[in-house]
């Protein structure tokens, strides 16, 4: 009673600050505590948990192995997200299976060894990942060109396929040039009086006609139906963009095609309305990567006020732990996005230094340490001492950092991650080598484009745009980035540095 009743008031105490789930287990699996968010994710009565065996919580086709994963945790004492890269599922008390996420959290009292699972039902956060798949295989399978653009460059941010083929441009190569570069005889100024009715907000969208011109000279008409949007507090336009060949070359024939013109606008429409609910989905995604370290960050803010005693100094020192390395994801999210707005406005400077190789590859290997899961390891490089290189060193640190992350972030635990270092006579060649989930072979085509994540990945928090910073900052200096990679065995990617840069 006494064990119950100490670990109600501590129940008690954190459930007035986390929103999360919470339930207090002993060493021999038993439930000892559970707050009203659990009480309500499983669909159970206040205390009706308060002494069950934790098993009635985990459908039975998995429980003997959650046993064992319990027991063994619960022995090593160390605070980790449960299952990293896994779909787990809850059960009901009606019988029903959910999706979830949960948090570890070991702690001793009185004597006694506890866990305390923090637990997020990830139900909408499923559907809602599944529905963005949805719309974003409609939008890069549409047969019709779709742009999006910046309001103030006109650069293109992203194109479809179908824009890809109609030009016989590469999605990298759209990227780096903006919409009057593919449109014929229209100047700047004409392209702009067509934007002020939108940027004035007298009009939700304007369609105009005008002549896209292809990579190899020849050119088309298009009718083109233009929307100003946002992605977060950067305004954009979305273009719909149909190919009238026919329509022009035709007129006469126009009669007879009304029903099937009519048709065509008619997926447009549809097209169009889809990309608004994809960019909606899509940011959603995106808050999310800033919400869950924030989450976070309040949470342990809000325990440490509860730890007052000397004694307690390890109990804050882990969440002051947690505050700066969510601190530190959201710094790096932040400024991956201020890279691409550099990359994209040519406002990149570059340092080119003699830098030893060793110097760099140690202090990489040492900040990565503190991300490796349970069990992992790097290899360090062999025969790299008096290599020097001449490149930008923080471009190269970043490249590498991110490469080294990547090969932690999508292995499982206990495996390794190699580097290597060959020294040619012209070409200096740095392998990141995984055995993680590798990249789906229809996926890797798109692996370096911004905001892409592979289909087997896309539960695992990223961005998608860690990638394209690395591979335009490489390009950039003359240096390239490839690799290899298969499903189930990992990957290797190449870092290719001049030796003369």
């Amino acid at each position: 009673m006494v064990e119950l009743l100490e670990e109600g008031i501590v129940l008690e105490m954190l459930s007035e600050v986390v929103s999360e789930g919470i339930i207090i287990v002993n060493d021999a699996h038993n439930i000892l505590s559970s707050n009203a968010t659990a009480n309500k994710m499983f669909g159970y009565e206040k205390d009706e948990l308060n002494g069950k065996p934790l098993e009635i919580l985990i459908p039975k086709n998995v429980r003997q192995g959650h046993h064992k994963d319990v027991g063994e945790f619960v022995k090593s004492g160390k605070a980790r997200r449960m299952g990293p890269g896994l779909d787990l599922v809850g059960l009901r008390k009606d019988g029903d299976e959910f999706p979830l996420e949960i948090s570890l959290n070991p702690f001793n009292l009185m004597g006694k060894r506890y866990v305390m699972a923090l637990i997020v039902d990830i139900t909408e956060r499923k559907r809602a990942q599944q529905t963005i798949d949805y719309w974003f295989k409609i939008f890069e399978e549409s047969l019709n060109e779709i742009y999006v653009f910046d309001a103030e460059t006109y650069v293109f941010i992203n194109v479809n396929r179908g824009a890809q083929l109609n030009l016989g441009y590469s999605h990298d190569e759209l990227c780096q040039m903006s919409v009057l570069d593919i449109k014929t005889q229209m100047t700047k100024a004409h392209f702009e009086k067509m934007l002020f009715p939108l940027l004035n907000k007298k009009k939700e969208k304007v369609i105009f006609e005008a002549e896209h011109q292809r990579k190899d000279g020849s050119a088309y008409p298009v009718e083109v139906h233009l929307q100003l949007s946002s992605i977060g507090k950067r305004q954009v336009f979305v273009a719909i963009v149909l190919d009238i060949t026919e329509r022009k070359n035709y007129t006469h024939e126009l009669e007879n095609k009304v029903e099937e013109r009519t048709e065509q606008l008619r997926e447009a429409l549809k097209a169009e309305k889809k990309l608004n609910e994809l960019k909606t989905k899509f940011l959603s995604l995106v808050s999310h990567e800033f919400k869950t370290p924030l989450t976070s960050i309040l949470t342990s803010t809000s325990l440490l006020s509860k730890y007052t005693e000397t004694e307690q100094q390890q109990k804050r020192d882990k969440h002051i732990g947690t505050i700066k390395a969510k601190v530190k994801y959201l710094d790096n999210i932040l400024t991956d996005f201020l890279s691409i707005e550099r990359l994209d406005s040519g406002k990149v400077n570059y340092t080119m230094t003699n830098f030893p190789l060793s110097k760099l590859v140690n202090e990489v290997i040492y900040d990565s340490n503190m991300l490796l899961k349970e069990g992992q390891r790097i290899r360090y490089p062999e025969n790299i001492d008096g290599i020097n290189v001449d490149f930008d060193e923080k471009i190269m640190t970043l490249a590498l950092s991110n490469l080294v992350h990547n090969a932690i972030k999508y292995s499982p635990e206990r495996t390794e991650i190699e580097l290597r270092v060959s020294n040619g006579e012209d070409w200096l060649h740095i392998d990141i080598v995984d055995k993680g989930f590798g990249i789906p072979p229809e996926d890797q085509p798109f692996v370096f484009d911004r905001y892409f994540r592979a289909s087997n990945v896309l539960t695992i928090q990223g961005t998608g745009i860690g990638l394209n910073i690395v591979q335009q900052h490489i390009h950039n200096l003359g240096a390239s980035l490839t690799f290899t990679s298969k499903q189930g065995e990992g990957s290797t990617f190449t870092l290719h540095i001049p030796i003369k840069a």
